[in-house]
């Protein structure tokens, strides 16, 4: 049987729920997918840290010609990401920049309802 193209799933962004986030990628690609893992729980924690702990958000993740998309959905639109550059002491501000270095590219798509941010990664 094969797997889904797509996997979607719809939790509230809370850090308990990542662990089940990241095992629901594994599953679905049914391979070690650490980069795949390492978005999804970055773009989640965003979602936490900058819009608030509880907000519904939706994940996809799907594969297509050679690249996995990672696609988190938040109700909030005016919260856009910045991709900053931490100094060694900094305690917060790695995450987007670690997406940006493992993703081929990434962005943000908004609309009236909320916002989309995704990124693509190449098969490793």
């Amino acid at each position: 049987m094969n797997a889904p193209e797509q996997l979607e799933v719809e939790l509230l962004a809370f850090p308990k729920a990542v662990p089940d986030l990241r095992r629901a990628a594994r599953q679905h690609l049914g391979a070690p997918c650490a980069d795949v893992q390492l978005c999804a729980t970055e773009l989640v924690a965003n979602v936490i840290r900058h819009v608030g702990e509880g907000t519904p958000v939706r994940v996809r993740v799907a594969r297509s010609g050679g690249r996995t998309r990672v696609e988190v959905t938040d109700p909030d639109p005016r919260a856009l990401p910045v991709l900053l550059q931490a100094a060694g002491d900094d305690e917060s501000g790695r995450g987007l920049a670690l997406l940006d270095a493992v993703a081929l590219r990434w962005g943000v798509d908004q609309g009236a309802a909320g916002k989309t941010v995704w990124c693509e990664l190449g098969e490793r």
